[in-house]
């Protein structure tokens, strides 16, 4: 296969979904990470967040995974829920043909569900630290096998509270393994936790002031205080986004700007740490789909979230943390787009507004609200954008899934049904063996088997008249 990352001598499984989920060249981080990863060196890395760095760690670790073991090799920190859920699609996705089950889990979702997965042969592990910990007490989350730890977005963590409890994790750990550490601001706690943890970690850095300013537009705007909403109107009107993010800090003003922008009748959704567990990871979803124009977030929206063409990053209010306004333009002006972040500010004088340009090096230069009359005149064609979805985006794991297909069988442990019974079953079939397998869930009383290489239909129609264990299964291809 020619790829450009069969130089890392990396096993064809990986360079398949590699090429199938579009990745050509690797990117900076990738370039410099892989190889420490697959020489096992620990690594600490001070990286851009959009700058592909979830590969950088994914690739070499489902290379090093040893498919055989059951039990969870690689555990890895994130600090929202978002942000362990794509991660753990995104390394779902790179292992789809080692078949690499990485599962996350995180608080607020029934733990009994997690347990249950945890039961199963599980490669990696991806979760915040509060609910990694809670299946770590209770015993559900077996660490004796954990040989690589991934600590993403240690600033976050820092930010958020969580580093005590990524100690207490770390203290859990096996002593030999090998850390990984990535963080995109490099405060001093965070120094000294790799110091502790750490052991001879090879320093990466890759330079972000190019990422912040050669793909991204930035404006400032003085707002009056009364006015914002109609300046922001305004300024959706003139700019014409493609697809974009409004930040507000709060709940309440998130919530505010989504109703008033609702009423308008745009194309716009919201999500903010108030919101239900699901509602939060649909709305993404149907986000990263295209669904919709705009998302109204709070900050909890602006770490890792890697959605394709997001064009506008609008900051309604400045963020509270200055290292918060690169986390959040970081979502436009992804893998060499072009993208415009938009600031609104209030008084001239504005203190986190001095400390953000301190931070990014530069000035944010200062527009003007187009006047009443520009307004006018794009309204009509600028309302009917704002009215409609987005081009459709492509999503990553429909590329690489074309030839996969779920099967539902309605078995499951009830009925003392196990993956080896399920494996036996299909392989009897002719034209079939164990590679065409991917990963299995045996769930109490349904289980559900990915058939590779565009097999699917073929496995339907012949398990329906075959018997597993002796039982009849009811068995068709599954629905989502």
């Amino acid at each position: 296969m020619n790829s450009e990352f069969s130089k890392f001598k990396i096993g064809e499984e990986l360079l398949k979904s590699i090429e199938g989920l579009g990745y050509k060249t690797p990117s900076e981080v990738q370039e410099k990470v892989i190889p420490e990863i697959l020489k096992n060196n620990d690594v600490i890395v001070k990286s851009q967040t959009g700058s592909g760095k979830t590969a950088a760690f994914g690739i070499p670790l489902c290379e090093k995974i040893d498919w055989e073991e059951n039990s969870p090799q690689v555990l890895v920190l994130t600090p929202t829920r978002e942000l362990a859920v794509q991660v753990s699609e995104d390394i779902s996705n790179i292992g789809r043909f080692k078949r690499i089950k990485a599962i996350a889990v995180f608080g607020k979702e029934p733990i009994t569900d997690q347990i249950r997965k945890l039961k199963q042969k599980t490669h990696i592990v991806v979760g915040t630290p509060g609910r990694v910990f809670d299946h770590i007490d209770k015993g559900s989350l077996d660490l004796s096998k954990i040989k690589y730890f991934v600590i993403d977005e240690a600033d976050e963590m820092l930010n958020m509270g969580f580093i005590d409890q990524v100690e207490d994790i770390i203290k859990k750990l096996p002593r030999k393994k090998v850390t990984m550490l990535f963080s995109a601001t490099m405060p001093d706690e965070i120094k000294n936790l790799s110091k502790k943890h750490m052991n001879k970690p090879v320093d990466i850095t890759i330079e972000s002031q190019k990422l912040i300013t050669d793909n991204i537009e930035h404006t400032l705007y003085y707002v009056n205080y009364e006015k914002k909403l109609e300046n922001l109107n305004s300024i959706l009107i003139h700019e014409k986004p493609e697809t974009a993010i409004i930040f507000a800090r709060t709940q309440e003003n998130v919530d505010k700007v989504f109703e008033f922008l609702k009423t308008k009748r745009y194309s716009v959704n919201k999500i903010h740490g108030g919101m239900l567990q699901k509602e939060r990871l649909s709305t993404m979803e149907s986000y990263r789909r295209g669904d919709f124009r705009l998302l109204v977030a709070t900050d909890v929206a602006s770490r890792g979230i890697d959605i394709e063409g997001i064009t506008h990053v609008i900051n309604y209010e400045l963020p509270v943390e200055k290292e918060a306004y690169v986390h959040r333009i970081g979502r436009c002006g992804r893998a060499g787009a072009k993208g415009k972040a938009i600031t609104f500010c209030v008084k001239e004088k504005d203190n986190l507004l001095s400390q953000i340009e301190e931070l990014i090096g530069f000035k944010l230069p200062v527009c003007y609200i187009p006047g009443k009359e520009q307004i006018e005149e794009e309204r009509e064609e600028s309302t009917e954008l704002l009215q409609s979805k987005p081009k459709k985006k492509t999503e990553k794991a429909k590329i690489i899934n074309t030839n996969i297909t779920k099967i539902y069988l309605n078995g499951g442990k009830k009925k003392k049904l196990r993956a080896g019974d399920i494996v036996g079953a299909i392989c009897n079939i002719e034209g079939l063996s164990a590679d065409d397998i991917g990963i299995i869930d045996i769930q109490d009383s349904v289980s559900y088997v990915d058939i590779l290489n565009g097999k699917g239909k073929k496995v339907v129609d012949e398990l329906k008249n075959m018997t597993i264990k002796g039982k009849k299964i009811t068995i068709e291809k599954a629905y989502k």
